[in-house]
This record gives structure tokens, C-alpha cells and sequence, in this order.
């Protein structure tokens, strides 16, 4: 007999959890990466800055704690009954996520802070990418490699918001679905 193991959906560990994560994107929206330092995370959340070293070690880590939690889940897999449907509405909903300056602050920031920060900020959506792509190839029909996916739908998508500072429209981003499909 297996003993189901219980986690506390609250309690000090969550709210600290919550706090410093509030506290590591309100920081990285207001000024330069260099002012997120663990003793100013810990100043803005009110907890000790030794709480924070120790449950997360780094700025690195607890820039990519704090971006895996904002990245993770708040973009909806859709399901319009086709590929193209599908990819369309996710790839306008990442684009309007991807057009707000905290998310792209705390994008920066993470990316900035050492080479898992890149992944910290994709994985969701690579696996949100997965779903859609696992689900049209169980209706029976033609479907991209991921990994083609991926090449021609987020790293523009990212590329232009990230780096160009150019957020890209709805109608932008259908367009990069379209040529995905046609392809």
C-alpha cells in the first residue's frame, strides 16, 4: 500500500515563496539587471536575506525559480479542432504575453543571469508547442517536427521581442504560423 504524500498548499514557505518572487520581477521592471542583487530581493519581500541564499544560492537560480513560476501555465493550450486554428490563437496569445514590459524585464534579467535562463523562460512554452503538436497527430493529420516548430515560431517570436524591442502583432505572428504550415 502506497502512502500519499502531502504537501501544504500554504503556509510561511509559500507566502516567502510568493513574496520574493513578486519582489525579483517588480525589480526587474523597475532598473538595470545589476540591481537585482539576494539582500535587495530580500528587502523588497521583508524576509532576512539568508532565507533567500538558502533556499535558492543565487541570483541565477532565483531569477530562473522566479521565471519558470511566471512562465508556467499562463499561457492556455487552445483548441480549435485544427493545427492551424490551434497554432494561431497560441501564437497570438504568447505574442500579447511576450508584448508586456514586466515579462519581458524579468525575460532579460533571467536570460542575462547565466546559461539555464534561457530555458527557464521557453520550457513551458516548448511543451506547449508539444501538446498541440501530440494532439493534431492524434486527429490523424500532418503535423511539423517540434523542433522546426520551435525554429520558426518562437525564435522569431522571442528574437524580435527579446532583442529587437519590437513586440510583434497578432496578424505578425499568424503569418510566422502560416509559412510553418505552407512549408
Amino acid at each position: 500500500m502506497t502512502e500519499a504524500v502531502q504537501t501544504r498548499p500554504g503556509g510561511r514557505s509559500a507566502r516567502v515563496r510568493a513574496a520574493v518572487h513578486r519582489a525579483v520581477e517588480e525589480l526587474a521592471a523597475a532598473g538595470p539587471a545589476e540591481t537585482l542583487t539576494i539582500p535587495a530581493v530580500a528587502a523588497r519581500a521583508g524576509v532576512h536575506p539568508t532565507t533567500v541564499y538558502r533556499r535558492w544560492g543565487s541570483v541565477g537560480q532565483l531569477l530562473a525559480d522566479a521565471a519558470t513560476s511566471r512562465f508556467s501555465g499562463n499561457v492556455v493550450v487552445p483548441d480549435t479542432g485544427s493545427l492551424a486554428g490551434d497554432l494561431e490563437r497560441w501564437m497570438d496569445d504568447v505574442a500579447t504575453d511576450l508584448a508586456d514590459p514586466d515579462v519581458l524585464a524579468l525575460m532579460r534579467a533571467t536570460i542575462g543571469s547565466g546559461p539555464d535562463g534561457g530555458c527557464a523562460c521557453a520550457v513551458d512554452r516548448h511543451e506547449q508547442l508539444g501538446a498541440i503538436i501530440e494532439r493534431e497527430q492524434a486527429r490523424g493529420g500532418k503535423v511539423p517536427e517540434l523542433e522546426r516548430a520551435v525554429d520558426m515560431l518562437l525564435g522569431p517570436l522571442y528574437y524580435r521581442a527579446i532583442f529587437a524591442g519590437q513586440p510583434a502583432s497578432g496578424e505578425w505572428a499568424r503569418g510566422l504560423v502560416a509559412a510553418l504550415l505552407a512549408g
